[in-house]
């Protein structure tokens, strides 16, 4: 029981259950690739695992390695003073050995995938650990946090047909916006914080208006994009109609925010964010459904 207790304790410090948030980013990406390529099907189940823990396992890092730089600060905020660091349920030198672990399985498992994606995978690491520090000195951290969670799409191409392409580039820039946005709104409830402790966000910099805008117009930009990769990967009509339903959750989201303002955010704000990325790769996977049974098919006969 205490070692079940113990494993929670790192599940709930680098929110375990938020990892199912990328991966149907990455998943949505994974169909198209492996409809363009000329995979069998345990290459395909192997490369699809090998995805999944590689997701995993980096966001684990970055999220130790966020809890780790931030433990301090975390103990002065109210709204994160009862995480697992400041409380003292998990030790620093546990979260060191955590991420360096997590950080060789990401690494490893690139190294599994491909020579492309074990290469990439040092800058990628990189990319993840360096969010954690930007706030300390640009208002360029949303966007770096974006960037680093629009890698998804890209990476899982990558890990399939091992070369850069333009339709999962298009899903990666409409998924840096959608999560620069998404990121804007979430630290407008630590805006009062972040401004006394002299951290750059958009909300404690330059207000809560400009945040709502600046958010908006990125969510905005975001669907368009969507739309212009679902053109540019021949999507048909139930993509567009995945694409409308995910505006409609934006829309909402922008309303918890707006209500909540600067008190801490609801679970509903956060459920309809992961949501958002379940409803693009479930239109994209049934718009190709007919595709991806005759390839399996066929496949299976060889």
């Amino acid at each position: 029981m205490k070692l079940f207790n113990k494993f929670m304790d790192y599940g709930r410090m680098v929110k375990f259950s938020h990892s199912l948030f990328a991966l149907p980013f990455a998943g949505l990406a994974a169909v198209l690739a492996f409809l363009e390529s000329d995979l069998f099907v345990s290459d395909m189940f192997r490369l699809t695992l090998l995805i999944i823990i590689c997701m995993v396992s980096g966001r684990s890092a970055a999220m130790g390695f966020n809890r780790y730089v931030d433990a301090e600060m975390d103990e002065k905020n109210p709204r994160t003073a009862s995480r697992e660091l400041p409380r003292g349920l998990i030790s620093r030198g546990s979260v060191l050995f955590f991420i360096a672990l997590s950080s060789f399985v990401f690494l490893f498992t690139s190294y599994l995938i491909n020579q492309l994606a074990f290469l990439l995978s040092f800058p990628v690491l990189f990319i993840l650990f360096f969010y954690s520090l930007a706030k300390r000195f640009t208002l360029l951290c949303h966007f770096i946090l974006g960037f680093a969670i629009s890698l998804a799409p890209l990476g899982a191409w990558i890990a399939i047909r091992e070369e850069f392409a333009m339709i999962p580039f298009l899903f990666s820039i409409g998924l840096l916006t959608h999560i620069s946005g998404f990121d804007i709104l979430y630290a407008i409830q630590d805006a009062d914080f972040d401004s006394k402790e002299k951290l750059h966000s958009i909300p404690a910099k330059l207000g809560l208006d400009f945040s709502f805008r600046i958010a908006f117009v990125l969510h905005i930009i975001a669907v368009i994009v969507f739309g212009f990769a679902g053109w540019f990967a021949e999507l048909g009509l139930v993509y567009y109609i995945s694409l409308g339903i995910i505006a409609l959750l934006l829309i909402q989201e922008h309303r918890i925010a707006w209500q909540s303002a600067t008190e801490v955010l609801p679970p509903s704000f956060y459920w309809i964010n992961s949501v958002i990325s379940l409803v693009l790769f479930v239109g994209i996977l049934i718009d190709r459904w007919g595709e991806v049974v005759g390839k399996l098919q066929t496949l299976a006969t060889i």
